[in-house]
């Protein structure tokens, strides 16, 4: 069962509710946009509340079918990587105008949004304007949801999921007209691809690397902090703790065998650096984190 097929329903929501709404006020620019200098700022997260996922039935998350008839919520997080050289934005969440229109149901899913990414920007005395680089872990609804307001970033993505989203002619048939709506807001963004992995600012303390199976290209990030010590954020190789514990891999992943071949790579790497992993769904993991990593 591919992504397309689960997901084809929210999709349908959020672009139905976009249509008929309007999009949230940007925030104008203040004088606080930078408060630190690159020489002596020190690199920081902000973990960012970019929505909640209330799962009815877990089914299509296990395609060993153990999970069928349970429920879950899941937190959507956002991750502000602060570093001297620029700011990076991981992964953007659920739909913005979701903060307007309220929680929507659908089939299993019931999706909401408390705060756009650019208000939690105003928070912090930045804009859109600020944001230098925008990475995704993957290409699903809920990871790329408010690309449009931050559409003057960088995007730095891997080819095999740029390929994935934008296909060759003739090749995206499969892909749905909802979902080509949403990938459209990444075509204004100067891109950067890579394959393997990406240093991103050359100094080792952010790296993305490719994690493929939930989706063609769907990456992980790797950050060294000045005092949690080396951080690994999972994307989507996992949704829940058990799901790390088990190995369990969704029914509407990509490549099943490419996703175990990544767990265990990633698990390896954790393993050699001593990383402490966070599991982006998994509230038992963002909420202790107090919106922030150090």
């Amino acid at each position: 069962m591919r992504a397309t097929v689960w997901a084809g329903s929210i999709f349908s929501l959020v672009v139905l509710v976009a249509c008929g709404a309007d999009a949230p006020d940007e925030v104008p620019t203040t004088d606080a946009s930078v408060s630190e200098s690159s020489e002596t700022a020190a690199l920081r997260v902000d973990v960012l509340d970019c929505g909640t996922i209330e799962v009815s039935d877990l089914d299509a998350f296990s395609s060993a079918g153990d999970y069928a008839g349970e429920a879950d919520t899941f937190t959507d997080a956002c991750f502000l990587v602060r570093h001297p050289d620029g700011n990076l934005l991981w992964d953007l969440g659920l739909p913005g105008i979701l903060a307007v229109a309220g929680p929507q149901t659908q089939q299993i899913f019931t999706v909401s949004l408390d705060k756009t990414l650019t208000d939690h920007f105003a928070d912090r005395g930045l804009t859109p304007d600020d944001i230098d680089y925008v990475a995704i872990s993957h290409s699903h609804f809920d990871h790329i949801g408010q690309a449009d307001q931050v559409s003057g970033a960088t995007w730095l993505v891997s080819q095999g999921e740029l390929d994935a989203m934008f296909p060759e002619d003739g090749e995206g048939a499969e892909i749905a007209a909802e979902q080509q709506a949403l990938f459209a807001l990444f075509e204004p963004m100067e891109k950067q691809m890579f394959t393997g992995e990406l240093d991103v600012f050359g100094d080792g303390s952010v790296v993305i690397f490719e994690t493929p199976g939930h989706t063609p290209g769907h990456t992980s990030l790797q950050l060294m902090m000045p005092e949690s010590g080396p951080i690994l954020l999972t994307g989507d190789l996992y949704h829940r703790a058990e799901s790390r514990d088990l190995k369990r891999v969704p029914r509407f992943n990509s490549d099943e065998d490419q996703t175990l071949e990544s767990m265990e790579a990633f698990e390896a790497r954790a393993e050699a650096l001593g990383a402490k992993v966070i599991i982006q769904h998994e509230p038992a993991d963002i909420d202790p984190l107090q919106g922030e990593i150090r």
